[in-house]
C-alpha cells in the first residue's frame, strides 16, 4: 500500500518551488528554519558553526530556533519579502537525527501557513522510518545528500557514522548510511515524494564518480540532480589536511553530457537559516542585533 494518498497537486507546487524550479526562483522566495541541532554522521568537509554571519554555505546558522520561533520567522521573512512559498527544515545538523523539533515545526507552520510548501534536506540515513509521518505532516518535497555510491569512495568522506546509538566508521559506516540512503530514495519516489539529490563534489575523490551515480539516480527516478561544489569549511578535516574545494568549472565538468535526468544549476548553497529569493538572502537582517561585534567570528566568503 502506498504511504502517499494526497499528492495529486505535487505538479503545481513544482511551479512554486525556487528551489526545484529555475523559473519559480526569479519570483518565489523560501524560508530555512534552524530547529534541528543534531546530527547523526561526520562528513570531512563539514563543521557546523552555530553564530556565524559571515558565512554562506549548509550547516551555518546565527542561532537555533524552537518550533515556535520557526513560525515567527516565517512572519519576519514575510515582512521582508512576501511571496514566501516554502518552507524547509535544512539543519544546520539533519532534520531526522532527532526529528522532534522537525515534526513539530512541520505540524505548527501547517496550521498557520496552509499554503505554504514543506520542504526538508537529510542525509537519509533515518529517512525510511519517519517516511510515513512526513506524509502525514504535509511534507511533499526532500532533498537527500548522497556522496556516493561506492563505500569505498564513501568512506573517504565520512568519519563516522551514528546509527541507532551505534558508532560505525570505515566501509562498515559507508555501507549502512548508503543502504539506508538507496532504502529510503526509492521508498520516498514510489510513494508520491519529489526527491532532489544533494552531491558534494569534492576533487580528488568523487569528482570522477558523478557519471556512475547519475545513471543509478535515474533508474530510481529521482526528480532533481544538485551537484555543488565543495566548500572547504575552517576547522573541518578536509580543510586541516589540505583538500581544495571545487569551483564552479568542475561541476560543469562532471555533469556535462549526463543525459536523462534534471540537473539543477541554480543552487546557491544556502545557509540553514536562508530567507527570501535565492539570491538575495535576507538572514542577516533577522540577526542585526545578535550578531553585533560578532564580525570576527568566522571568514568571510
Amino acid at each position: 500500500m502506498r504511504i502517499n494518498q494526497s499528492m495529486e497537486n505535487t505538479g503545481a507546487e513544482i511551479e512554486r518551488h525556487p528551489c526545484f524550479n529555475l523559473e519559480a526562483s526569479h519570483s518565489y522566495g523560501r524560508v530555512h528554519l534552524p530547529v534541528a541541532a543534531r546530527c547523526n554522521i561526520s562528513c570531512n568537509y563539514c563543521h557546523r558553526d552555530y553564530d556565524c554571519p559571515n558565512e554562506s554555505r549548509p550547516g551555518v546558522t546565527s542561532r537555533l530556533l524552537k518550533p515556535e520561533e520557526a513560525v515567527l520567522r516565517i512572519y519576519e521573512a514575510k515582512k521582508f519579502f512576501n511571496n514566501i512559498s516554502v518552507a524547509a527544515v535544512a539543519g544546520p545538523g539533519d532534520s531526522l537525527a532527532d526529528p522532534e523539533n522537525t515534526f513539530k515545526t512541520f505540524k505548527l507552520i501547517k496550521k498557520e501557513f496552509p499554503e505554504i510548501i514543506l520542504c526538508m534536506s537529510t542525509n537519509g540515513l533515518n529517512l525510511a522510518e519517519n517516511a510515513k509521518y512526513l506524509d502525514e505532516t504535509g511534507v511533499k518535497f526532500i532533498t537527500v545528500t548522497l556522496n556516493s555510491i561506492n563505500t569505498k569512495i564513501a568512506s573517504k568522506i565520512y568519519r563516522y557514522v551514528n546509527y541507532k546509538g551505534v558508532i560505525y566508521k570505515g566501509e562498515e559506516a559507508a555501507g549502512i548510511l548508503l543502504e539506508k540512503q538507496l532504502e529510503s530514495i526509492a521508498l520516498c519516489i514510489d510513494n508520491g515524494f519529489l526527491i532532489k539529490i544533494n552531491t558534494v563534489l569534492i576533487p580528488g575523490i568523487n569528482d570522477l564518480h558523478i557519471k556512475e551515480l547519475s545513471k543509478v539516480l535515474k533508474k530510481l527516478g529521482v526528480y532533481l540532480f544538485n551537484v555543488m561544489p565543495m566548500i572547504p569549511a575552517e576547522k573541518s578535516f578536509f580543510h586541516k589536511i589540505g583538500i581544495k574545494g571545487a569551483g564552479r568549472h568542475d561541476i560543469v565538468n562532471a555533469t556535462n553530457g549526463l543525459e536523462g535526468i534534471n540537473i539543477m544549476k541554480h543552487c546557491r548553497q544556502c545557509r540553514s537559516d536562508a530567507a527570501g529569493l535565492l539570491g538575495n538572502d535576507l538572514s542577516a537582517k533577522f540577526n542585526e542585533e545578535t550578531d553585533h561585534g560578532k564580525e570576527k567570528c568566522c571568514s568571510k566568503v
